[in-house]
C-alpha cells in the first residue's frame, strides 16, 4: 500500500485556497528544460539500498557537494582524532546526545587536555 498523505479532495482545496489550477502550476518558474519528468533506472521494485545506490551513483557525476548553510557552517577538513575523541562513550550517556552530560564530558576534555 503506497503512502499518500493526502486525498485529492485535500489537494484539489489546497490549490484552490493558494490560486492553483493544477500541482504543476507550482513549478512554473522552473524552466522546462531544467525539469526533470523522467526519472529513468527508477524502477517501482526497486528496495531501499538499490535506490539509494543509484542515487549515490548519479549523484556522484554531479561533481562535489556545496554547503549553502551559513552562519559559520561550511565544509571544512575535521582531522580523525577529534572524531575519535568526542565519541568516546565515556562523554556519552544512554540518553540523546543533547543532554547536558554529553556538553560536560567535552568540557571536562578540554580542561583535562594538558598543553
Amino acid at each position: 500500500m503506497p503512502f499518500i498523505p493526502h486525498t485529492q479532495r485535500d489537494v484539489d482545496d489546497m490549490l484552490t485556497v493558494i490560486g492553483a489550477k493544477k500541482v504543476e502550476d507550482l513549478f512554473d518558474e522552473i524552466p522546462e528544460n531544467l525539469r526533470n519528468n523522467n526519472l529513468t533506472g527508477v524502477l517501482p521494485s526497486l528496495t531501499e539500498m538499490e535506490l539509494a545506490r543509484l542515487v549515490r551513483e548519479r549523484s556522484a557525476k554531479d561533481g562535489g557537494t556545496l554547503c549553502f548553510i551559513g552562519a559559520g557552517a561550511y565544509e571544512h577538513h575535521i582531522p580523525a582524532a577529534v572524531w575519535d575523541v568526542t565519541s568516546r562513550g565515556e562523554f556519552l550517556t544512554a540518553y540523546t546526545p543533547y543532554q547536558a552530560e554529553a556538553s560536560q564530558g567535552t568540557l571536562q576534555l578540554l580542561y583535562d587536555i594538558k598543553p
